[in-house]
């Protein structure tokens, strides 16, 4: 799954994105860099490149555009009350429709899974989301077998994790999954040291 620049991680970010579901994952995925064979690289996008405020007024200067991102090997959604007017924008869930054709898997923090869903990405998979946020995911696609119990949901090429420091339990299982426990473990380890 690397190939020969090493495997690329995109978070996307975007204004009243939860920062805890942004600088979560990207804890875990930087530390696993500095374990892994794989050479992962993770990096932040917004939709055009510029600043973001995320929900509780953290800035966010991302590395890039989602036109020059390039192709990733993952891509994690966050969620935030800012993914409310993602829900109604049609270019926005058709680009998502498109990166999902190319990215061998799409994850999503807390309400991040609702975009998916409005893009169709859920549709008859199992799924989670904040648990406040249970019925929200139902109604935007009736199909999704919403798991309300589960911490994380991995089916595959979409995982979907609950509430906020789910994102963290979420990337640590995905450096499992896609590299070793032994690694898995030794970012644990690391980032609950520091």
């Amino acid at each position: 799954m690397s190939g020969n620049g090493g495997l690329r991680i995109g978070i996307f970010v975007f204004d009243g994105a939860e920062e805890l579901d942004v600088v979560g994952p990207f804890e875990v995925f930087a530390e696993w860099g500095s374990h892994s064979q794989l050479r992962p690289t993770v990096s932040t996008f917004s939709w055009d490149g510029a600043g973001v405020r995320l929900a509780k007024g953290l800035r966010i200067l991302p590395a890039h555009g989602a036109d020059d991102v390039g192709p990733l090997h993952v891509l994690v959604y966050p969620g935030g009350l800012g993914t409310r007017p993602l829900l109604a924008e049609p270019g926005h869930l058709e680009w998502l429709r498109q990166i999902r054709k190319q990215t061998p898997v799409i994850a999503s923090v807390c309400t991040g899974a609702l975009p998916l869903a409005a893009a169709g990405l859920l549709a008859g998979r199992p799924a989670t989301t904040h648990h406040n946020h249970y019925d929200e995911l139902a109604d935007i696609d009736p199909s999704i077998l919403v798991d309300t119990e589960a911490r994380y949901v991995d089916d595959g090429d979409v995982v979907t994790s609950a509430g906020v420091s789910a994102g963290i339990d979420m990337a640590l299982h995905l450096v499992e999954r896609l590299e070793t426990p032994g690694v898995a473990r030794a970012v644990r380890f690391e980032i609950q040291a520091t």
